[in-house]
């Protein structure tokens, strides 16, 4: 559901395979919870094997799911997405194996609010620019440890530019820089 923002290894670490099987049996499909993890669509699957999780047919989801408290909690997941990972109705219907239709009126139920699509695109952009300043911090670690700029350009697959306006963006204080040429020769000859 997040394609615009990689999860970290550090991230998908923290998904184990228990808390996958703890949400799955309360009702979540794989396609839930693989847009709220961030991780791939097998990896989950394989966490919930390895955690020993019985997996449901469709039509036991969908059983589950007319279930009162099992509709409550769906619709808390959809708002969770909604409001704190900026997905659109039209994510939030493939979430929940719904339409678009009943994505909303799910939302609604939970208390949410139906956003604009400006307001959607500015929940977006503040989410990008978030994530883009941990990266900025994160290179201002390594900068400060010793990497150079073409280093972690080289490393993180950026142009050495991109890297120093992330630097710059998460106030580095740079390095005096040095030129590793050969000597100039200083003296004129005659």
């Amino acid at each position: 559901m997040n394609p615009e923002h990689p999860v970290t290894s550090d991230a998908s670490e923290a998904v184990t395979p228990e808390s996958l099987r703890t949400q799955y049996e309360s009702g979540a499909t794989v396609e839930e919870l693989v847009a709220t993890s961030g991780l791939s669509y097998g990896t989950v699957l394989n966490r919930l094997h390895d955690a020993g999780t019985e997996m449901r047919t469709s039509w036991q989801t969908r059983r589950l799911r007319q279930n009162p408290q099992a509709r409550r909690r769906l619709a808390a997941h959809l708002r969770t997405l909604y409001e704190q990972h900026g997905a659109t109705l039209t994510e939030l219907a493939a979430a929940a194996g719904e339409t678009r239709r009943d994505a909303r009126r799910l939302l609604l139920e939970a208390g949410g609010t139906v956003r604009t699509t400006q307001q959607t695109q500015r929940v977006r952009a503040a989410a990008r620019a978030a994530e883009r300043y941990k990266v900025a911090l994160s290179l201002r670690v390594r900068y400060e440890a010793g990497a150079t700029v073409p280093d972690l350009a080289r490393e993180h697959s950026y142009s050495v530019a991109t890297v120093y306006r992330l630097l710059h963006q998460a106030g580095t204080r740079m390095r005096p820089q040095h030129h590793h040429g050969p000597a100039r020769a200083t003296r004129k000859r005659s």
